[in-house]
């Protein structure tokens, strides 16, 4: 009796633990994706090589796939759905709509090599740890995200 109670108990806390974190991975991928397709529109528009825009053209298809796949999990998990973008990408938005030329190009690359990189960190740690949906969601969108760090790394210097 007293091990069915400790292992109950076990798993209620277990659970809540792993509400938390899903609901934020989930609110965080979602605010990810909205970002890159938006930051995605603008290189596509304001690239200066046509590797950097078809690079933007890149991020707005797959980020655009990611935020619906993102985002009937989070409906599944009765989790919101956010419109915004995060915080660092609105201020890179802001930052590159100053840049042109080969500058703008610099700009993009090293914003989505360092983006991409955290991406894929917070991505690996949530398919090792996250729950079951989001686990599966983060391990399906790994591929992707490291074809983006790929593609940035190859952009001109």
């Amino acid at each position: 009796m007293i091990r069915a109670f400790a292992f109950g108990v076990a798993l209620i806390g277990s659970a809540a633990a792993y509400a938390a974190p899903a609901s934020q991975f989930l609110s965080d991928a979602i605010k990810g994706d909205n970002s890159e397709v938006r930051l995605g529109q603008l290189i596509a528009t304001r690239g200066h090589s046509p590797e950097v825009r078809r690079f933007g053209n890149t991020l707005v298809e797959d980020h655009s796939e990611a935020r619906v796949q993102a985002s009937a999990v989070a409906r599944q998990m009765h989790a919101s759905v956010p419109g915004t973008m995060m915080a660092e990408a609105q201020s890179e938005y802001h930052k590159l709509q100053r840049l042109h030329g080969h500058a703008f190009d610099r700009e993009v690359r090293r914003y989505m090599i360092n983006d991409h990189q955290k991406d894929i960190a917070e991505f690996r740690s949530q398919a090792r740890d996250g729950d079951r949906k989001t686990a599966a969601l983060a391990s399906a969108q790994l591929p992707t995200l490291r074809k983006h760090l790929r593609i940035a790394k190859s952009l001109p210097q």
